[in-house]
């Protein structure tokens, strides 16, 4: 059974900076066979990516929208992987979630993730 569960999310004001985590559990769960990913989830809209990186941290994807401002990483010997947010806006809100991906390719698309955390919640308001 592979868990995967964020946090590090709250309130935060505009220009502000939050660092998500994502810890991996399970007996049988290589974390570093895995490329993982952040999306973010915006209220009554989809799921969308924001970040990726692979196993070997060599390889990063990041949307446009949070180019410059967002930073992914992971430590394999803690099974965790990081999202560090600056100059956050408004338009950052969102429930945010990490995933892995078994190809450990960095990619885009949401369908190609295997595993899914619950979500931490990031809101950008003064």
């Amino acid at each position: 059974q592979v868990q995967l569960r964020e946090s590090g999310g709250g309130l935060v004001q505009p220009g502000g900076s939050l660092k998500l985590s994502c810890a991996a559990s399970g007996r049988t769960f290589a974390f570093s066979s895995y490329a993982w990913g952040w999306f973010r989830q915006a209220l009554g809209k989809d799921r969308e990516f924001v970040a990726a990186i692979n196993w070997g941290a060599d390889s990063t994807n990041y949307d446009d929208s949070v180019k410059g401002r967002f930073i992914i990483s992971r430590e394999n010997a803690k099974k965790t992987v990081y999202l560090q947010m600056n100059r956050l806006k408004p338009e950052d809100t969102a429930v945010y979630y990490c995933a892995a991906d078994l190809l450990n390719v960095p990619r885009p698309g949401l369908r190609a993730y295997d595993f899914w955390g619950q979500g931490t919640q990031v809101t950008v308001s003064s």
